[in-house]
C-alpha cells in the first residue's frame, strides 16, 4: 500500500500483483479501504487494485447539486460533485495509477450511501469508468431519479450493482422513504436499456454491515 494527500483528501492505493488488473475507485472513510481490500483478498476475489479516497466533505463532494438538509439538524447539501470529480479524474487518478504495475484493464467506481449516489452520477459527467457499485446509495436525493431518466451517460456502462437494506425505506422522513422505490425504478430503467445490472436487498437498516455490503458489490463487479 502507498498513500498521498492531495487537496486535503487522503488517497490509499492497494496495488494488484497483476499488470493488467482492473482498478476500483472507492470514496469512503479513512481506514475502510484497508479493511475492504484485505477482506477481498482473503476471500480470493479476482485480482484488482483499489484506490480509496477519504477525508471527504460529504455534503459537498458527493452532492450533485444544492439541496436543503435531509434530516432535522442536518447540514444542507452544497453541490460540489462536479468539482470533486474533476479533482478525482485530473489529479488523483493519474497520480494513483503511476503507483500501479500497469494500466487498468478497466476502471470501476464504487461507494456507500452518498458515495454510491456520486458513483452513479459520475458516469454522466466522465467516460473513464465502465462499472459502477452503488451500495445503499442515497438515491432518495431530490431530482436524481429524474436526472437519470432524462440524461445519457458519457459512456454506456458494462454493468451496475445496486444494493439496499430492507429497512432503509421504513422511515417517517418523507425524503428518505423514497429510497427503495427510486433504487428499484432506476435499476429497472438500466435493465430495460440492456445494461447488466442487479438489485440486492440486504437485511437491516442503512447503518449495518456497510463494509460487508461494499465488499459484496465490488465482488459482483469483479466477477462480471
Amino acid at each position: 500500500m502507498s498513500s498521498f494527500t492531495i487537496a486535503e483528501k487522503g488517497v490509499d492505493i492497494f496495488p494488484s500483483t497483476e499488470t493488467t488488473a482492473p482498478t476500483i475507485y472507492l470514496n469512503t472513510f479513512s481506514g475502510e479501504g484497508q479493511k475492504i481490500y484485505e477482506a477481498a483478498r482473503a476471500a480470493n476475489y479476482p485480482q484488482f487494485a483499489l484506490v480509496a479516497i477519504s477525508d471527504l466533505d460529504w455534503n459537498h463532494d458527493m452532492a450533485p447539486w444544492d439541496r436543503p438538509a435531509a434530516f432535522k439538524n442536518g447540514e444542507p447539501f452544497i453541490g460540489g460533485a462536479d468539482d470533486y470529480l474533476r479533482l478525482l479524474v485530473e489529479e488523483i487518478m493519474p497520480r494513483a495509477e503511476k503507483e500501479l504495475s500497469g494500466p487498468p484493464a478497466w476502471r470501476g467506481i464504487a461507494g456507500y450511501s452518498l458515495a454510491g449516489l456520486f458513483a452513479l452520477y459520475a458516469i454522466y459527467r466522465t467516460d473513464v469508468f465502465s462499472r459502477v457499485g452503488c451500495m445503499s446509495g442515497s438515491l432518495w436525493f431530490p431530482g436524481f431519479k429524474e436526472y437519470v431518466f432524462s440524461h445519457e451517460p458519457k459512456r454506456r456502462p458494462d454493468c451496475i450493482y445496486f444494493s439496499l437494506g430492507d429497512k432503509e425505506a421504513k422511515t417517517r422522513n418523507s425524503v428518505l422513504k423514497t429510497v427503495q422505490e427510486n433504487t428499484e425504478e432506476i435499476q429497472a430503467f438500466y435493465q430495460s436499456k440492456g445494461i447488466d445490472t442487479v438489485f440486492q436487498l440486504n437485511p437491516g437498516n442503512h447503518f449495518v454491515q456497510g463494509i460487508e455490503r461494499t465488499i459484496a458489490g465490488i465482488q459482483w463487479l469483479l466477477r462480471r
